[in-house]
């Protein structure tokens, strides 16, 4: 492991001011991701920044938004009341992901941050990646490519954002809180992933040095319903081959407003615009669901082995709008 330095930060400002003075320093929440991939010589960061003193808190504002720190663990968002009570895709979707005791430690800034990556991005035994190191080449596209993406991936890259939070979050509308040498700002946090194009090392719109500070998510309509399924190998421990979060919103049979975001398929969380695009103001019925699912998936691009996925988000889709109507698929 390369030599490091190590600083605990006492608030957002500090942190900051920290990272600035070293250029290689990465931010250190739960250490879930970054330890891991520190200790197979992935990531060599020359200074890590403790920010588990950042703001823990999950606050509901008077207009009903509600504002998590981002040091706040996976486990105390989950079981918060009123994540529970009024996002419950969200906690779902947690629950979903990891074990309890990852759970416990990771935090929300680190879950959302955590690398896009596949298995040949660990293997730096002769595996070539182009995450790992940008121009190798990606091994994945015409190897063992069962989980990797069918929507937004490039010839340079074919990995999945592991993140279930992070698919809730997209179907949310959240917005994220960054603080950087620059000041402070918001963006969506759809916004926040990137694709993989020429640049597949980069995951975020990120500038350097720039820290996560909370994650807003706006007030729940009381009628919409929402729900996060997962769809994996097993039922525990494993990553989603594909995973729907959806939020609908119904008036008289009709669909009043509706949010869909996809996991397990593309490098980011994918919010499903096309889909949602067909079927607001159309009739719940399956049919309609069918559609929507097929429009969202018309560009799916699969691999050698990874084609099953595009039927599997399809049946998903259509199967989740469907609980959340009433509507027999």
């Amino acid at each position: 492991m390369t030599p490091f330095t190590y600083a605990r930060a006492a608030d957002a400002p500090a942190a900051v001011r920290l990272a600035e003075a070293t250029a290689a320093a990465k931010y250190l929440g739960g250490g879930t991701n970054l330890v891991d991939l520190m200790r197979e010589g992935i990531e060599r960061p020359a200074a890590l920044v403790d920010v588990t003193g950042l703001s823990r808190t999950i606050e509901t504002r008077g207009d009903g938004s509600v504002v998590i720190g981002a040091a706040a663990s996976n486990t105390a968002v989950a079981a918060d009341m009123t994540i529970r009570a009024h996002y419950p895709l969200l906690a779902r979707a947690i629950l979903a992901g990891a074990s309890s005791q990852i759970r416990n430690m990771a935090t929300v800034g680190g879950n959302i941050l955590q690398r896009t990556r596949c298995t040949y991005f660990y293997d730096d035994t002769g595996s070539r990646c182009n995450k790992r190191n940008p121009g190798q080449g990606c091994d994945a596209i015409h190897g063992f490519n069962r989980i990797h993406a069918i929507l937004g991936s490039s010839a340079l890259c074919v990995a999945t954002h592991p993140s279930d939070m992070a698919v809730a979050l997209a179907a949310l509308d959240a917005v994220v809180h960054v603080r950087g040498a620059g000041g402070e700002r918001t963006l969506p946090f759809v916004d926040l992933h990137r694709l993989p194009e020429a640049h597949p090392e980069i995951d975020t719109v990120l500038a350097p040095g720039e820290l996560i500070t909370a994650i807003e998510l706006p007030a729940m309509s009381p009628a919409a319903r929402s729900t996060y399924r997962k769809v994996r190998d097993r039922a525990s421990y494993a990553f989603a081959l594909v995973s729907v979060a959806a939020i609908v919103d119904t008036d008289g049979g009709a669909i009043r407003d509706v949010r869909l975001a996809l996991g397990g398929v593309a490098h980011k969380p994918w919010r499903a615009t096309k889909a949602e695009t067909a079927l607001r103001g159309q009739p719940a019925t399956a049919a309609n669901f069918r559609a929507a699912a097929e429009a969202e998936l018309a560009d799916a691009v699969p691999l050698r082995d990874n084609g099953f996925k595009i039927e599997l988000a399809r049946r998903a889709i259509v199967a989740v709008l469907g609980e959340l109507t009433g509507v027999a698929a």
